[in-house]
């Protein structure tokens, strides 16, 4: 099966840097694949979870937005920020998370919603990669 380069980067660095098989990537308008040979495009990536396939293995990668970039002989993720589902700390995602809902729900007139509602978006994406890494370690 043939392969294509994928580079994953934000301003700290290189978070990934393999070949891969298969690249799924949160669009802007849903769930994007990327196989070996797809077309270039560019577009722009929401807060959510990158999923990589590389011979049997699959890795989940959190990213918080960015932008993608096919080219015809690699794929570059520039991402606002990206972890590895390994590197992810559960409690401070979840103390996000319960930070981010609280200051929705009580609305105080100094809170900037939009930017609580991405925090909340973040967190959740966090936890939701966190949690299928959990799940292949336990098998089920």
């Amino acid at each position: 099966m043939s392969s294509i380069k994928l580079d994953i980067v934000t301003a700290e660095g290189v978070v990934f840097a393999e070949e891969v098989d298969i690249l799924v990537a949160p669009g802007i308008e849903g769930q994007l694949g990327i196989l070996p040979h797809h077309a270039p495009l560019m577009t722009t990536l929401e807060v959510g979870e990158l999923r990589v396939r590389k011979g049997g293995e699959e890795f989940f990668i959190v990213i918080s937005g960015g932008f993608l970039e096919v080219r015809p002989d690699r794929v570059i993720v520039l991402a606002d920020a990206a972890e590895r589902s390994e590197e992810i700390d559960i409690a401070r995602a979840e103390e996000a998370k319960r930070r981010a809902q609280e200051q929705l729900s009580h609305h105080p007139p100094a809170v900037d919603a939009a930017r609580v509602e991405a925090a909340l978006r973040r967190s959740l994406a966090r936890l939701k990669v966190a949690e299928k890494r959990r799940k292949r370690k336990l098998g089920t």
